[in-house]
């Protein structure tokens, strides 16, 4: 896009700001600004008008999973039917590794991150190796899709080049990068991050099959006969993928949407539940669920909200692709962002200056015909790596490793 056409449409937006140092830049740095400019999405900076209304939410009610109790006395049937979907190439993974290692320390990709003691045992390898797990089960190798960031794709990529996909064929590995949203001031006004570069940032995990679908993948997809896609984030090392026995009960119970969920420890544990809006699936974060809520229980004592969400889904493609087509809520965090400022000067802020946007995956549940909760065993299947040390740590992933016979 030439200098003249791109200025007019941001100045229709009153982000024109952005071409403020285009005049002193030499031409091939010129010819950079226009290129990262004209990718922008400005309609998140549009967005930036409602950042002030809060997300109303509809009437909420508990939604019922399918019990440990129940998946035993029905193992049988609903793991023949994972195998069965799996050996006919009918599911896929795609891992959500669009975050980098910088609250463990680690300049990297959050997937590169070594959980070992005395060997190497990478966060990417662990994964690999459980999805490895339902492979050598079915007998047949499922495609997965790893979702990388614009400043982790090339790490990752080398990384696991490397160290040869631990052991999954390449053929069957594919990458995609996750969309970008700028980041705004808080007069809505788009940052840069150098002279060249518009200040930019992942959009959410909640933007994962858009990003698919822009880099072809849904249509790959839809040729390979896959019906569902097992969706699952980087950091929790113990997680089943493609795992048949939920894969089977998905099925059989002719769900939209399949989520793995593990039963609260308490009222007051700070984690979403999964439960119907509206009578529609969705998630409900802890802050949303009134006192009341939390602490309802059923006849059996139960609690009524009892089901923690964990990141793990599973999507018809059918009813992904419907849901797609419509609008998410879109969420607003305020962070830190340096900048460079009229001057041309860097400032890295010491408070939050800037206000990022992104989707949430389970947002996805809204758009969806019926949800399938599916409980696993916390100490099983949940293990999350998100700080050093403390809760859902290094550490804490660690013993739970070890606990279930991993050698670290």
């Amino acid at each position: 896009m030439k200098y003249e056409e791109l200025f007019n449409e941001l100045k229709v937006h009153g982000q024109e700001h952005l071409l403020h140092f285009y005049e002193e830049l030499p031409e091939e740095e010129q010819k950079k600004l226009l290129e990262n400019v004209s990718r922008l999405d400005l309609s998140y900076a549009e967005a930036f008008a409602g950042k002030g209304e809060e997300i109303q939410r509809g009437t909420i009610e508990p939604l019922k999973a399918m019990t440990l109790a129940e998946e035993e006395a029905h193992a049988k049937e609903y793991r023949e039917a994972g195998i069965r979907a799996l050996r006919e190439g009918r599911a896929a993974a795609v891992l959500l590794a669009g975050g980098m290692g910088t609250r463990l320390g680690t300049d990297g990709p959050k997937g590169c991150f070594d959980l070992g003691i005395t060997r190497p045992v990478y966060i990417f390898q662990r994964l690999i190796e459980n999805l490895q797990d339902s492979v050598k089960e079915a007998g047949a190798y499922v495609h997965l899709l790893i979702m990388t960031g614009e400043p982790n794709d090339r790490a990752t990529r080398s990384f696991l080049k490397e160290h040869d996909f631990f052991g999954y064929p390449e053929e069957y590995v594919h990458f995609f990068v996750q969309d970008t949203a700028p980041a705004v001031d808080e007069n809505g006004k788009i940052l840069l991050e150098s002279k060249t570069a518009p200040a930019v940032s992942p959009n959410g995990n909640g933007g994962w099959y858009s990003s698919l679908k822009k880099a072809g993948f849904a249509e790959f997809l839809k040729k390979q006969g896959v019906d569902y896609l097992n969706t699952f984030a980087v950091d929790n090392v113990l997680q089943r993928i493609c795992d048949p026995l939920f894969l089977g009960a998905v099925i059989l119970k002719d769900a939209a949407v399949g989520a793995k969920v593990t039963a609260k420890t308490g009222p007051d544990e700070k984690v979403g539940v999964v439960c119907l809006e509206d009578g529609h699936p969705a998630v409900v974060e802890y802050t949303e669920l009134s006192e009341e809520m939390r602490n309802a229980r059923d006849a059996d004592g139960r609690l009524l909200y009892n089901w923690g969400y964990i990141n793990n889904c599973l999507f018809r493609m059918e009813d992904l692709e419907r849901a797609s087509k419509g609008s998410m809520p879109l969420h607003f965090a305020h962070k830190k962002v340096p900048y460079v400022d009229a001057e041309g000067q860097r400032v890295t802020p010491s408070e939050p200056n800037a206000w990022k946007f992104e989707y949430f995956i389970f947002d996805i549940f809204k758009g969806m015909k019926s949800c399938l909760p599916f409980e696993v065993v916390r100490e099983k299947e949940f293990a999350p790596v998100k700080n050093p040390t403390g809760v859902d740590s290094v550490e804490s992933a660690r013993e739970l490793l070890k606990l279930n016979g991993y050698q670290l």
